[in-house]
């Protein structure tokens, strides 16, 4: 006798919500469409202090939903918050910024707290088992010492991620008394890494890293630490939705000053999360919405317990962290040098140069590789087969300020071969140190010499490539421009 339809779709529905993860994916699907109804409109860039977030706890005093409590003070005497939220059984503790230059999750956690405020939006049912199983312990700003000079490191100078056995800084001591006295079954300690990390051996850039932290030297796996890798492998599978083959792990190589070791040793479950570079997404935005639809999520399998359903195996198979991405990779050109012609790759990065009192960035590039490169990758690559690498010329006119220079036409220069103009030597431009334009030249100080010779490792990244005789296309502090589709918007020249 043949199965009713109804009894087909029943069965077929048993069989799905018993899959590890299947409900956890959809929910993750809903709540990353869903980002852009909960986004905090008043953090729209990184670099924010303490003074912009304060607000946002205050607006949050007296709401019912939430206690706020100062747990302490920072080494300059700022007043550091947490904000409690839920009344369930599982104790979970997140922390965001230990590293005052790494505000990406910070961001998500008001995210989550618009979130958890919201209602007749398809979510209650989460929201409501999420708050009466877990009760969740928010510090979105552990340093906002070092939040005030965009700086990883506290105003003492000490990493407070090596801090957890010593704790010579007050801030560290303010997170192993909350661990002491909290004793969280969860923790998240939430981080930014380098833009330029790659997920293994590829030319992805790893968007989210992982750490299940290791407790001992030997690598133990007990059951707090598989836990932690249980959690990780939930949210690489509704990561890889978003950014595929861009997840990567830490080497688990244990580390007995940082907290998450540490904490890891103490009892409590800790997952370690990175958040890297995403191409085209340098204020961290798009990343962003990934920490808020991940963080919920792994919240939720916490909440329901069905993380214990992943296979902790699945962890190993996340491909480590690997050094194999720069920001420009030029391949193939020809350079001339002492009459003889060979040909290199450069490897070029951009980094960044706080200014308006570390509120802004500007980019300062070097060429920081030369030779064979083709074991590494560019998030912007470049083939310049055929084309001849040259310092480009300096213009003979000097100006008298930077505005009369924002006046000229690049692209003219450019195409002349003259990628440098000068300022005069009227002691006003030596004032300016250096500094950036938004015209893509690259700007001598009065008295500053102009490069000499073949440009090459260590240089600032500003040379022609040449086809013949006719300019093909100028590197300017880094950023390409082809002379053939230029445009003079993109990029940044330098001044120095």
């Amino acid at each position: 006798m043949s199965r009713s339809i109804f009894q087909i779709f029943f069965s077929f529905a048993i069989l799905i919500s018993t899959q590890p993860g299947a409900m956890s994916e959809d929910l993750a699907d809903r709540l990353f469409k869903a980002h852009k109804n909960y986004r905090e409109a008043t953090l729209v860039q990184r670099r924010f202090k303490q003074k912009d977030i304060i607000p946002l706890i205050s607006k949050r005093v007296g709401n019912p939903l939430y206690a706020i409590e100062e747990v302490g003070q920072s080494f300059e005497g700022r007043t550091i918050r947490m904000i409690k939220v839920g009344k369930g059984k599982k104790k979970v503790l997140l922390w965001s910024q230990m590293h005052g230059d790494e505000p990406t999750a910070t961001m998500a956690t008001f995210d989550i707290f618009n979130f958890l405020e919201g209602k007749n939006d398809g979510f209650d049912d989460f929201r409501k088992e999420l708050l009466e199983k877990t009760t969740l312990y928010f510090v979105p700003m552990l340093n906002p010492d070092g939040a005030e000079r965009y700086q990883r490191r506290t105003v003492q100078g000490i990493d407070m991620n090596r801090d957890a056995a010593a704790r010579q800084t007050p801030e560290g001591a303010i997170l192993k008394g909350l661990v002491d006295r909290l004793k969280p079954d969860y923790g998240f300690n939430l981080h930014d890494q380098s833009p330029r990390y790659s997920a293994g051996r590829s030319p992805k850039v790893a968007t989210i890293s992982f750490l299940a932290t290791s407790y001992n030297y030997e690598l133990s796996v007990n059951d707090v630490r598989e836990r932690s890798m249980q959690l990780i492998v939930g949210m690489n599978k509704v990561l890889q939705r978003y950014i595929p083959g861009q997840v990567a792990r830490y080497a688990d190589d244990h580390e007995p000053r940082g907290f998450g070791d540490n904490v890891q040793k103490w009892g409590t479950t800790l997952v370690l999360i990175e958040s890297g570079g995403y191409v085209g997404d340098p204020e961290k935005q798009y990343i962003r919405q990934l920490n808020f639809m991940a963080i919920l999520s792994a919240l939720g399998r916490i909440a329901d317990h069905s993380l214990a359903k992943e296979d902790r195996d699945d962890y190993q198979k996340i491909p480590e962290n690997g050094k194999w991405v720069y920001d420009l990779v030029v391949r193939n050109a020809t350079v001339r040098q002492s009459g003889k012609a060979f040909t290199a790759d450069l490897g070029i990065n951009r980094n960044e140069v706080n200014y308006s009192n570390a509120t802004k960035f500007f980019y300062y590039s070097k060429i920081e590789e030369f030779g064979d490169l083709h074991p590494q990758y560019g998030s912007e690559e470049l083939d310049a087969t055929g084309l001849t690498i040259e310092k480009g010329k300096v213009y003979p006119t000097a100006y008298r300020n930077v505005s009369e220079i924002g006046k000229l036409n690049a692209l003219t220069l450019l195409k002349q071969g003259y990628t440098y103009v000068r300022l005069a030597a009227d002691g006003n431009s030596r004032a300016l140190g250096l500094y950036f334009t938004t015209t893509p030249l690259h700007v001598l100080r009065g008295g500053q010499a102009a490069p000499s010779g073949t440009p090459g490792l260590g240089n600032t990244a500003t040379f022609i490539l040449k086809k013949g005789a006719v300019v093909k296309y100028a590197v300017v502090n880094g950023f390409v421009y082809d002379l053939e589709k230029f445009d003079g918007t993109k990029g940044q020249g330098i001044i120095e």
